[in-house]
């Protein structure tokens, strides 16, 4: 019981948040979780996640926005569009991980949602204040933010299927 509150107020919202920070990072680890059998989603409508093919076209996609995300004309995360592009996102994770828990999908969605917005608006002020107070270059910040969203994925992942 403990072990499923965790999951749903801790993991779901985790996931949400590195959303917010990389729109594909988190689906695409989830993808790699569910390919290797730990998040079981071989029943669901969300099988198509545990597919080998599903698992490298995300992380494909998330390389692809580790990389748009250092360049000078890439939009601001809470521009409209890239806002969009993040809840969907966390909409579809938050749906996905439920399935696999045979949990309540709108739980799920509303709690990665709320993650995502706290990652999108947080982490935008965050990283502009840390480039602020350092007197430094954004792109190392953004490559801290990079790997935190791994990080981040990772951790919540594991928190679902532990």
């Amino acid at each position: 019981m403990a072990m499923q509150m965790m999951t749903w107020l801790i993991a779901i919202p985790l996931l949400g948040l590195v959303t917010g920070l990389r729109t594909m990072t988190a689906m695409a680890v989830l993808c790699w979780f569910a390919y290797a059998g730990q998040l079981s989603v071989g029943d669901s409508w969300a099988s198509w996640t545990g597919k080998l093919v599903t698992a490298i076209v995300f992380t494909v996609l998330a390389l692809g926005e580790y990389v748009g995300d250092k360049l000078p004309k890439t939009p601001n995360r809470t521009a409209p569009f890239p806002l969009i592009a993040r809840l969907v996102f966390a909409g579809l994770v938050g749906a996905i991980v439920a399935a696999g828990l045979n949990g309540s999908g709108v739980e799920g969605v509303i709690l990665c949602l709320l993650g995502a917005l706290i990652g999108a608006f947080a982490g935008i002020l965050i990283r502009r204040e840390i480039v602020v107070r350092l007197g430094c270059k954004d792109w190392p910040v953004a490559l801290v933010e990079d790997l935190s969203a791994v990080i981040g994925a990772i951790l919540a992942m594991g928190i679902v299927t532990g």
